[in-house]
Order: structure tokens, then C-alpha cells, then sequence
């Protein structure tokens, strides 16, 4: 591995030219076929597998045209202080606004508030339910923007009005957060090398691969059903481990020059080793991303994988452009220990005997290893401590800052019929294999009538061919409560005695109860999701640092300090601890997919630390190293680059915890304090110290094992041997 990247490395800094001209042609390609595809619309949404899935797919056969997983919203309507909804002018500007609502082209029907029975019953509020033909996700800008006119309109006529449901959901602008995060790169770059031409190939490099994998994932939008979140993501890892591999090249290029070494043999050398690191700690990545697969959500799916395929292009181009672009850059970059003279010129000499920061944190650790570990251990149990109380759920409209329309109607919702009312359930009945469909209907309707906090349930709603009908109930508690979800398994239990008696199924669906379904596959997934990822790369890993305690003990740091960030994340978003300083209005249960996603990132890009830190001792031991010595080495080389690398993972997730949408926010917290506790207390404390205890006995491998792995020589001892063989040739010319 070592000796092809070497190779690799060298070919592409003498061939810079066309190294070059091919990333280029490629962004122009990707670029020309961005610009060219069909636009697409957001990404259908679906769950195989779960109750309210196959509810919404059998409504679609007996339903036709119901469009059961189109878009919904309730225009709210409140009357102003001392007047009614009932009263005459009122009424006329809502029923004005009803006309106005079903003209639109994607509309499938509008229920007039007051032949609907939607005015609450101190006649102040009242609400128009719109039904789209198409879902939330897919609803064309021109349906929304004629949804808030009509609503402004009845605001200029006096009313209150706000919006309601999923018709208004938008993906997040997070333009911003990339901006504030590249800033951040550009600055931690500077400091760490020293020079703004070292620290502007990273961020050149990064842009260059986040542009060819968003722009191809835009070109196959249309074609593969690919959403915004999708390019919101791939961007969002892309740039992060974009600048990461680069920075790790560029800092290993700038040390072997500091060696003396001849420009074209530092970038072969650089490629080589740490080119290494990358290759492996990518492949990490991309094992992490595509398992997001096994959760059986195509959304997801896609998201992951379109996010894996970034991350191999950012391989690549570290792996070739870098040494292209040191190639052209020439003299221009200094050895590790010399600044630019941009930023102060001349070489800049350390004091005599003076050792760097990691080399003095290193030898601390080694000197102190069981008490680093124990503070280690014990400050990442307490932050993990709140997670035992972790809630799962779906944000809905409860969970939006009060300054959205959004949140507003829920209120007014909650205010005029109560809080189970923005959560209804929608009951399928099929009773296509009953003897009495009817009588199953009823008999349907009269149990779940008996049930704890159900405030109302309609009359059933049958099909034309009377063998299937819908039943609306109202719960007590607001959507996103766990009586709520009790109540779901109570009508799913209670209906399976109703089915043997009836001979009849019932489906319980709404966005409530797929809420509560996507949460539990999530959570259902995880263990097996977990199991896969962390298992393959323990695998990658052995082969890696030919040794079994040195993987174990970086996926045993991992889940260390996942746990403590979903423990962090439990104690900001649940319990509502700093929750003003995060601007985090309404606490709630945490996303159901947090867990799962901080897995798959966090994993992948924690592994990147791991790679490229203890690859850096694995060396200098292979070389003749005693192991607490390694260990100091390897933090002297790498502690600089992995904390700027760590920096800056903060610096990109940190800008998202602006965002005015809850799920961002918890995104955004959760990556960047689990980016924190695993490359500061895990990779840069817990690590050395267990190295250090475990001596020589962390480099084991039974030999039969040793025997039958591949030797992939990441730590670049076939670059020696390579060396002495050029030595030899010019011995004997």
C-alpha cells in the first residue's frame, strides 16, 4: 500500500498538469450535468415495513385518488378580541378564503370550517383543512406561496391566521453554517502551518470535492428520487473530511521537507504514509455511511450513500491533487518550522531542547497513564450519565420556535379543541374478508371509543365498494407525549381482538403513528447497525495496526464517547439544561434519529483521529522504537494536525446549532460535542494512557493471524527498503 501510494504521490506531483486537468474536467462535468438535469422535487418518503406504511399503501389501492400521505395543512383562524368566528363578517372573509384555497392546482380538497364542524366551542377559533394530492416533501413553491396568500389575505381582513401541518415544511437553509465553518478551516489552517498558501490547498481541495459530488448528486436528483437533505449532508461530510485528509497530507509533506528531503520523494513520502491513514480512515467513513443502510429507510439509504461516494472523491483528490498542487507551488512551501514570509518570513528556530506541546502532553500521559485514564473514564461516564434517561421521538410542529407560523397554529389548535387534536389518528379498517363490514365498522369505532385518553372518534368513513373505511380519533395528549404512543399500541393491540372476531384488519396510520413507527425501526436498527459498523472496521482495523487490543480499544473509545454525547444531548434538548444559551425553546424528546446518525458520523470521523494518530506510533515502534516512546513520537508528529483537524469538525458541525429548525440545532450540538469528547478525551487522553499500560502488549497478534492478514505497510516500512534499494543503484553508477 505504502509503496503504490509512494509511487501514486510522485507521479502526481511530476504530472501535475494533467492531474489537474482531469479534477477539473470532471467538475466542469459535473458541473454542465447539475446544470442540464431535470429539476427535481424533494424526495418521496416512505417506511417499508411498518404498520403506517402499509396503512398509506392500502388506502391508495381503495382509496383512489385520496392521496393518503399527500400534504395536509389547517389554516387557523382566530376571531379578534370581543367578536366570534361565527359572526357574519367573519365569516364571510373565512369562507372567501376557502374559495381562494381550492383553486389551487395541487389541491385535492378544502372542509369548510363551519359545514366541517371546526369551530371550537367558545366560537373564537376555527380551522380549514387542506389535503394535497401530493406529500409535504414533493408540494410545488407555487402551492405554498398561493397557501400563505390566501392567509394573508383574511390577516389584512382583520383575522388571526397562522398555518398548520406539513404543507409549509421546507429543508433548512444551512448556507451559513458552510460559510462560518469554512472561516473557522481557513483560520485553524493558517495557525497550523504557518502559511497562507499550505492552508488554502485543504480548503481549495475540499470545495473541489464537495463541488463534483454535490453537482453529480443534483445531475442524478431526478433520476434516483435524490432529495436537498441529500447534498445538504454529502456537503456537510464532504467538506469536513475534504480539509481533514488534505491537512494530514500537507502536514506529513511539510515534515519530511523539515527531514531534507528532495520535494518530489516528501510528496511521494507524504502520499505514502499518510496517504495510507487516509485510504483506511476513508474507508471507515464510507463502511459507517453506506450501513446506514440495514435502518431499511430509502431515504436514508440514499443519503448515505451519496454521502459515501463524496467521501471516496475526497480520497482521491487528497491522494493526487495535493501532491499536484505542492507540485506547483514549489519553494513556496516551507519545511515543518519555517513560516511564511507572508506571515512574519525566515525560519522561526525553537528554542534549543525545547519540545513541542503533544510532545509534552504525551510524556505526562506516559508518566501518568492510570490517572489520565480514570479521569478520562469517569468524565465521560458523567456526561454519559443523562442518557439513561433518553426519550425518542419526531419533532412536530410543538417543537418549532414560537416566532413560525407553524407553532402558532398548534397553539391556537391546542387552545380551541385541545392538545391531542394537532396528533389525530387515522384508523384503517379492511374489511374486505368480513361476513358484515358494517357491523365491523361499528364494532371498530365503539372499542376504541372505550379506550383511555381518547377525546372523540368519527363516525366511520367507508369506500365506495364498502369493504374499507377510515376512522379519525382525537387523543387527549399532544402528539409527541408517550401516552399518545400508548395509545397507538392500545388501538393496535385492541385491534387484533377485533380482527379474529370480525375477520377484519386494522391499520393504524396519520403522521402521528408513522412518527412513532420511524422511531421505533430506528431504534429497533441500531444494535444491528452498530454491530455491523463498528465490527467491519474493527476488521479494517486490525488489518491496519496488525493488532487485536489496539482496535478494541478504539471501538470501546468510541462508544465511550457517543454515549457521552447523546448524554450531553439528553441533558441540553430534554432536560433543558443550557437550553437558553443553545436558544432551544421547547425541550422534548430527543430526534429518533440522532442515535443512529451520531453512530454512523461520528464513528467514521472519530476513526479518522484514531487512524492517523496511531498510525504515527505504529510506525515509530515497527521502526525500533521502545512503546512509551512510540506513543511520544507519535503525538510529537500528529497531536497538532489532529486537533486543528478536530477544530475545524467543530468549527462545521457548531455553525448548524444557529439554525432556527430543532433538528438541525440537535444535529449540529450532537456531532460537535461528540467530535469534542472523542478527539480530546478519547484519542488524545484515554489512548495514550491505555498504550502506554498495555506496553508491548498492545502491538500483539498471534502469529497465525500475523500469517494469514494482508501486509498493507501503513506505516511505510516498504519505503525504507525502497530508499535503500535507490541508495544502492547510485552506489553502484
Amino acid at each position: 500500500m505504502a509503496t503504490f501510494l509512494y509511487k501514486l504521490g510522485r507521479l502526481a506531483f511530476r504530472r501535475r498538469h494533467f492531474v489537474a486537468l482531469i479534477w477539473v474536467a470532471l467538475l466542469t462535468l459535473a458541473g454542465v450535468g447539475a446544470a442540464s438535469a431535470p429539476a427535481a422535487g424533494n424526495t418521496s418518503f416512505s417506511v417499508p415495513g411498518t404498520e403506517a406504511q402499509k396503512a398509506f399503501d392500502l388506502l391508495e389501492q381503495r382509496f383512489p385518488g385520496m392521496s393518503a400521505d399527500g400534504a395536509t395543512a389547517r389554516v387557523v383562524f382566530k376571531a379578534p378580541k370581543g367578536e366570534k368566528m361565527t359572526d357574519a363578517v367573519n365569516k364571510a372573509t373565512v369562507e372567501k378564503t376557502v374559495k381562494e384555497l381550492r383553486s389551487g392546482s395541487e389541491v385535492a380538497s378544502v372542509a369548510d370550517p363551519y359545514t366541517g364542524h371546526a369551530v371550537s366551542e367558545n366560537g373564537t377559533i376555527a380551522y380549514a383543512s387542506v389535503k394535497y394530492e401530493v406529500s409535504g416533501m414533493e408540494l410545488a413553491d407555487s402551492s405554498k406561496d398561493a397557501l400563505t396568500d390566501a392567509a394573508q389575505d383574511a390577516r389584512d381582513a382583520g383575522l388571526t391566521v397562522e398555518i398548520g401541518g406539513d404543507a409549509l415544511s421546507a429543508t433548512p437553509e444551512t448556507g451559513s453554517s458552510e460559510i462560518i465553518g469554512i472561516a473557522v478551516a481557513a483560520v485553524v489552517l493558517v495557525i497550523t502551518f504557518g502559511s497562507l498558501l499550505a492552508a488554502g490547498f485543504p480548503l481549495l481541495t475540499a470545495i473541489i470535492g464537495v463541488g463534483i459530488g454535490v453537482s453529480a448528486i443534483t445531475a442524478l436528483a431526478s433520476a434516483l428520487d435524490l432529495g436537498t437533505t441529500t447534498s445538504t449532508l454529502a456537503s456537510m461530510i464532504g467538506l469536513a473530511v475534504g480539509i481533514d485528509y488534505a491537512l494530514f497530507i500537507v502536514s506529513r509533506y511539510r515534515a519530511e521537507l523539515a527531514e531534507g528531503r528532495e520535494r518530489e520523494d516528501a510528496a511521494g513520502r507524504a502520499v505514502g504514509t499518510a496517504g495510507s491513514a487516509v485510504v483506511f480512515a476513508g474507508l471507515t467513513v464510507v463502511i459507517a455511511l453506506v450501513g446506514l443502510s440495514v435502518v431499511n429507510i430509502p431515504m436514508l439509504t440514499k443519503m448515505g450513500i451519496a454521502a459515501a461516494g463524496t467521501v471516496a472523491i475526497a480520497v482521491l483528490i487528497a491522494l493526487t491533487m495535493i501532491p499536484a498542487l505542492l507540485g506547483y507551488a514549489g519553494r513556496r512551501i516551507k519545511p515543518a518550522g519555517q513560516k511564511s514570509k507572508l506571515l512574519g518570513g525566515g525560519r522561526t528556530p525553537k528554542k534549543p531542547g525545547r519540545p513541542n506541546m503533544g510532545t509534552r502532553w504525551a510524556s505526562f500521559v506516559v508518566r501518568r497513564p492510570v490517572a489520565v485514564l480514570l479521569l478520562g473514564v469517569l468524565g465521560l461516564g458523567a456526561a454519559a450519565i443523562p442518557a439513561a434517561s433518553l426519550e425518542l421521538g419526531l419533532p412536530d410542529d410543538g417543537s418549532q420556535p414560537t416566532s413560525t407560523t407553524q407553532r402558532r397554529a398548534y397553539d391556537l389548535l391546542s387552545e380551541g379543541f385541545g392538545p391531542g387534536f394537532n396528533g389525530p389518528l387515522l384508523i384503517v379498517v379492511d374489511a374486505k374478508d368480513s361476513a358484515d363490514p358494517k357491523a365491523a365498522f361499528a364494532e371498530v369505532g365503539d372499542e376504541i371509543k372505550g379506550l383511555k385518553d381518547v377525546v372523540t372518534v368519527t363516525p366511520a368513513a367507508p369506500n365506495k365498494a364498502g369493504d374499507t373505511a377510515t376512522i379519525t380519533v382525537v387523543p387527549d395528549s399532544k402528539p409527541s407525549s408517550t401516552t399518545t404512543e400508548d395509545l397507538v399500541h392500545a388501538i393496535r393491540d385492541k385491534g387484533a381482538d377485533i380482527a379474529r372476531k370480525t375477520d377484519s384488519q386494522i391499520l393504524v396510520t396519520g403522521s402521528t403513528a408513522m412518527n412513532i413507527d420511524v422511531s421505533q425501526k430506528l431504534n429497533d436498527a441500531l444494535l444491528p447497525y452498530l454491530a455491523l459498523v463498528v465490527g467491519l472496521a474493527f476488521l479494517l482495523l486490525i488489518v491496519v495496526f496488525r493488532s487485536i487490543l489496539v482496535p478494541l480499544k478504539a471501538a470501546l473509545g468510541f462508544l465511550l464517547s457517543v454515549m457521552a454525547a447523546l448524554g450531553a444531548v439528553v441533558a441540553v434538548f430534554q432536560w433543558g439544561w443550557l437550553s437558553g444559551l443553545m436558544n432551544v425553546e421547547e425541550t422534548g424528546p430527543v430526534m429518533s434519529m440522532m442515535p443512529i446518525f451520531m453512530v454512523g458520523v461520528v464513528f467514521g470521523l472519530a476513526m479518522d483521529y484514531e487512524v492517523f494518530l496511531v498510525t504515527r506510533m505504529r510506525e515509530a515502534y515497527v521502526h525500533g522504537e521502545k512503546p512509551s516512546q512510540a506513543v511520544v513520537t507519535g503525538f510529537k508528529h500528529g497531536a497538532r494536525v489532529v486537533t486543528a483537524a478536530a477544530v475545524i469538525m467543530m468549527a462545521v458541525f457548531s455553525g448548524f446549532i444557529g439554525s432556527s429548525e430543532s433538528m438541525v440545532k440537535m444535529i449540529g450540538f450532537g456531532l460537535a460535542i461528540a467530535v469534542f469528547f472523542d478527539a480530546f478525551l478519547v484519542r488524545m487522553a484515554i489512548v495514550p494512557a491505555v498504550l502506554a499500560l498495555l506496553g508491548k502488549r498492545a502491538w500483539w497478534l498471534p502469529k497465525w493471524l500475523d500469517r494469514a492478514l494482508p501486509n498493507v505497510d501503513v506505516e511505510g516500512e516498504g519505503l525504507r527498503a525502497h530508499a535503500t534499494e535507490e541508495e544502492k543503484e547510485l552506489v553502484r553508477a
